[in-house]
């Protein structure tokens, strides 16, 4: 099985650049372009957070607009950037999503179990997972003990050494920690929000995030750096289950030099 990644694209609405100066669909439809020629094709796509700019209607018809040529089912969640009730009127009819309350689900229909966290809070730029939340998630894994099982939740539960992000990281990593540590199952945690390829062991897995279809966050350790954006190659990840073992791959997006043969240039053959 083959997952791809998306995340944190940030789509406005049409005509709009975030910041002034990136055209975040344009990255996106390159991102789905990209994907759509991968061999093999991904069997499906997850999208891990902030889907739009603001969290208005009109931005996600447009997300919808510039994500409907992807070739295989698409799954998202919101990030801080998000909101819920105009994400669910437009994804809501793909049949996976709740009807009402956090925009939480499972997805059972392939080797690799799919739960989906909601982390959002409305109006805060971290996340958290309350205890309803946490018991849901409790719940949901004892139910398929046996089942290799992703999760996909926007923030994520480690810090980074990025001062910046890591204050609107989860707010209770431990606690989560505590239920997923129970749960051996668990083969990765999928993460947005840090617009960035950061991986780390979490209680006895590995959780890592993806970078953005658009924009990354400067790479910058020092305490107390301000926050800062380059318009460094975009990406996605590429998640394989094969052999009962799941690898990660980190794509950029671009046009390359190459593919070449591993024989000389002056080599005729």
């Amino acid at each position: 099985m083959l997952i791809a990644q998306l995340s944190d694209p940030h789509v406005g609405v049409p005509g709009t650049l975030l910041y002034g100066r990136v055209d975040t669909a344009e990255f996106l439809k390159r991102a789905v372009a990209e994907i759509n020629r991968l061999e093999p094709l991904p069997d499906i796509a997850v999208l891990t957070g902030d889907c739009v700019a603001v969290g208005e209607l009109p931005e996600y018809e447009y997300l919808r607009e510039i994500l409907a040529p992807l070739t295989m089912p698409l799954f998202v969640i919101p990030g801080n950037h998000d909101a819920r009730e105009p994400l669910r009127d437009i994804f809501g009819t793909d049949g996976y999503l709740p009807a009402d309350g956090f925009i939480h689900y499972v997805v059972d229909d392939y080797p690799l179990r799919l739960v989906a966290l909601d982390t959002h809070i409305p109006g805060e730029n971290g996340g958290v997972l309350c205890d309803e939340r946490l018991a849901w998630l409790d719940r949901t894994l004892a139910a398929a003990p046996d089942r290799p099982t992703l999760l996909m939740m926007h923030h994520p539960p480690f810090a980074t050494g990025i001062e910046h992000m890591d204050k609107s990281m989860l707010a209770n990593p431990d606690a989560f920690a505590t239920v997923v540590a129970r749960h051996k199952q668990i083969e990765r945690i999928l993460c947005g929000h840090l617009h960035r390829a950061i991986d780390r062991r979490f209680a006895g897995t590995i959780a890592g995030t993806a970078p953005s279809t658009a924009h990354q966050f400067c790479l910058c350790l020092s305490p107390g750096a301000r926050l800062r954006y380059a318009l460094e190659p975009a990406g996605y990840q590429l998640h394989l289950w094969q052999g009962g073992a799941l690898v990660t791959h980190t794509a950029v997006l671009g046009d390359w030099p190459g593919p070449y043969s591993l024989r000389p240039a002056s080599d005729p053959a």
